[in-house]
């Protein structure tokens, strides 16, 4: 008997080397960090894309939530949905280049992607309709609030603001 235990002993332990080698090779082969990725893309909000079968979160900028409300000269509207079309404005009938950057919570991938060589995220931010996250557009943010562009033409909740209110209900 002790020798059946020794084996089992000894083939538990390959067995769980194994599972952690295939582990380990596939969290490399899912991290995304410096893949192209290029083509038509489908927009799912302010700040996601789809390319094919790829979630592809824009890296450096937080846009509102398709709920999200804000106003404008006293009314009130759904600037979740205008930013999901002024990112329509800027990728339809184009190609979109995106280089990875990693993943987000939600296992989106982070990618800065480009049109025609422009900045899609450094675009959204100049325009007004998205907000530097993690300082990467400050400086496109400053001119959209200084020409009261987008959101900055009334008033709002930075969608993390709005996020953190919501999570409680």
């Amino acid at each position: 008997m002790r020798r059946r235990r020794g084996r089992f002993r000894a083939s538990g332990i390959q067995s769980l080397l194994i599972a952690l080698a295939l582990a380990g090779g596939s969290v490399i082969a899912l991290r995304p960090n410096g893949r192209a990725l290029e083509g038509r893309a489908h927009v799912t909000d302010g700040d996601t894309i789809l390319i094919g079968e790829a979630r592809i979160r824009l890296k450096g900028i937080d846009a509102p939530e398709m709920e999200q409300t804000c106003s404008r000269s006293g009314r009130s509207y759904r600037c979740g949905d205008a930013a999901r079309r002024a990112l329509i404005a800027l990728v339809s009938g184009e190609t979109v280049q995106c280089r990875a950057a990693g993943r987000d919570r939600y296992q989106r991938i982070l990618a800065r992607c480009t049109v025609k060589g422009s900045d899609v995220g450094a675009r959204m931010v100049e325009e007004g309709w998205a907000l530097s996250y993690g300082r990467d557009y400050d400086l496109q943010e400053r001119r959209a609030q200084s020409r009261a562009a987008g959101l900055w033409a009334g008033e709002f909740d930075r969608p993390q603001d709005w996020r953190r209110s919501r999570a409680g209900e």
